[in-house]
């Protein structure tokens, strides 16, 4: 078993930082591929960035791709998402998610272990 915690989220303003933390616990941390999602009320849940297990390897959907950046930190358990020129069609909860097995994959069910989310907003 992998328990994630979220943490980072908040109102920001258009143009705006933030970085988001996901503490996990439990089994090797280090063994699992990492992503982040979101999702707006009335959406489904959809992919945002993924890191491989030893950070080597990152995968970013198109609307993030130059402003995010997804890292992991193993010997703290974290994997972090940092979210730069942020855009009020950014604002959803953001989830964190483990996944078992090869590759960096952008499908939802193709993940584990969930968080429980944090939520960003951002204002225009």
């Amino acid at each position: 078993q992998v328990q994630l915690v979220e943490s980072g989220g908040r109102l920001v303003e258009a143009g705006g930082s933030l970085r988001l933390s996901c503490a996990a616990s439990g089994r090797a941390f280090s063994w699992y591929a990492m992503g982040w999602f979101r999702q707006s009320p009335g959406k489904e849940r959809e992919f945002v960035a993924a890191i491989w297990w030893s950070g080597g390897s990152t995968i970013y959907a198109d609307s993030v791709r130059g402003r995010f950046t997804i890292s992991r930190d193993n010997a703290k358990n974290t994997v972090y998402l940092q979210m730069n020129s942020l855009k009020p069609e950014d604002t959803a909860v953001y989830y964190c998610a483990a996944r078992i097995g090869y590759g960096l994959l952008r499908g939802p069910s193709e993940y584990d272990y969930w968080g429980q989310g944090t939520q960003v907003a951002v204002s225009s």
